[in-house]
């Protein structure tokens, strides 16, 4: 709804000057763009989308349900929900938005043709304003922690109710949030629901200014996230290509950590020096760089592109593919989960829980606090406070079966009871979502 009289003064001054900033900042996103377009050519393509300038005529339907992932880590909580949709409500058509070439990948991977995909604009007040005509979305969920303030402004502005799914807040984001908060917190004010990961996270978004009756504490969508049926198989076929050795992975790490994970892996092959390293770099431009590394410390290297699996004379197996990962930490007995080396805050350690996988992870953990507590203090996690510790944890995981097993159990145990989100999820937003098509029936027959 509209802010009061007395405040839709201080809104349009807030977002004229932010809006302003931004349109000065333009050069600076085209300069990004051809950064990192060196470093991961997909970012030379689709400029387009990036400004909400579209080739094709607007939509004219009306069941069009837009949901906004960041990237990969987004993209894969929300699958859930998005399939649920897709398989109750046929008469829907979604549009999937991301903002990093990885994010684009992985919709397509899961989805295809079966939900449309662009880029997210820019928080441009015109780009927001073009994009919002050209696909005239009946409702809006926006995924975690993507708080624009335009995008949410002018959701409001156009009558497109706005919804925060699986959200996540960190104290270091509610912190870094500082200096917007007049106008993050005004922002937050236009969304009809914050759907929070947990007490926490519900409790930041109204230190932030969310309206504490509009947020509700309903879970991690990460949890409703189904094992793929053909994980056993794939596993096996691993192993019995790989000669059945053992093996650990270091799971989505990032440039910083590179290192530390070839000093484990020399540490760890002196004790067991027919041990496999499994090595999936969080980004693509880091492919190449980290089968160089393992060369270039003595290692015979194949790569998931290259070679499909490893024999058993490799001693690195990198995976350089999209969408695989959940598969490969079952096959492996220890994982070690990237970006908590550093300050980066951590990545999803419910996937190598729930694929089978001893999780180790370093101390850097504010972007998944919740969950690697419950992980924690169920007896499912282990944390190393710098790489030495990490080496120790996952070396006295692999010798001993007993420890290992349990810990395995225990992740397993813990996202089981934890399920629940994804019903509580649609049952909030069900009532917002386009009237259904004449003729559909619930059980999408």
């Amino acid at each position: 709804m509209p802010p009061p009289a007395h405040d839709r003064v201080a809104e349009r001054l807030l977002r004229g000057l932010y809006s302003a900033v931004l349109y000065l900042l333009v050069p600076v996103t085209v300069y990004h763009l051809i950064w990192r377009g060196f470093r991961q050519v997909e970012y030379f393509q689709r400029w387009n989308e990036r400004y909400a300038v579209y080739r094709d005529a607007p939509r004219t339907d009306d069941s069009i349900v837009w949901v906004h992932a960041v990237s990969v880590g987004e993209v894969n909580a929300i699958a859930p929900l998005v399939n649920v949709l897709l398989a109750t409500r046929p008469d829907l058509r979604l549009l999937v938005t991301s903002i990093t070439p990885t994010g684009s990948a992985r919709v397509r991977g899961l989805w295809g043709a079966r939900v449309d995909h662009v880029y997210l604009p820019y928080d441009l007040s015109g780009a927001v304003r073009r994009f919002l005509r050209h696909f005239q979305p009946r409702l809006a969920l926006v995924v975690e922690t993507e708080l624009w303030p335009n995008l949410l402004f002018c959701c409001r502005d156009v009558d497109v109710p706005a919804y925060l799914v699986n959200a996540r807040l960190s104290e270091r984001s509610l912190r870094g949030y500082r200096a917007l908060r007049p106008l993050v917190s005004r922002a937050l004010r236009t969304l009809r629901c914050v759907a929070a990961q947990s007490e926490g996270d519900a409790a930041r978004f109204v230190r932030l200014g969310a309206d504490p009756a509009c947020v509700r504490t309903l879970g991690n969508l990460k949890f409703d996230t189904p094992r793929d049926a053909e994980s056993p198989a794939f596993a096996q076929a691993f192993a019995a290509r790989n000669g059945r050795r053992r093996g650990w992975i270091a799971a989505s790490t990032h440039v910083e950590e590179e290192a530390a994970v070839v000093a484990i892996h020399r540490r760890l092959r002196a004790r067991w020096p027919d041990l496999l390293l499994l090595w999936a770099p969080r980004h693509p431009e880091r492919f190449q760089a980290v089968a160089q590394q393992a060369v270039d410390a003595g290692w015979r290297v194949a790569t998931r592109r290259l070679t499909q699996w490893p024999d058993a004379e490799d001693a690195v197996f990198v995976i350089d593919t999209l969408g695989e990962l959940a598969r490969f930490y079952g096959c492996a007995e220890v994982a070690f989960v990237g970006g908590s080396l550093q300050a980066v805050g951590g990545h999803n350690l419910l996937e190598p829980a729930a694929g089978g996988a001893a999780v180790v992870t370093g101390p850097h953990l504010h972007n998944f606090a919740d969950i690697a507590q419950r992980l924690d203090a169920a007896g499912a996690l282990r944390i190393g406070q710098d790489v030495d510790a990490v080496c120790d944890a996952v070396a006295a995981l692999l010798a001993d079966d007993d420890a290992r097993s349990a810990m395995v159990d225990a992740g397993a145990r813990l996202v089981q009871e934890g399920r629940g989100a994804l019903a509580r999820t649609l049952a909030l937003v069900e009532p917002a979502l386009p009237a259904a098509a004449t003729g559909w029936r619930p059980d999408g027959a």
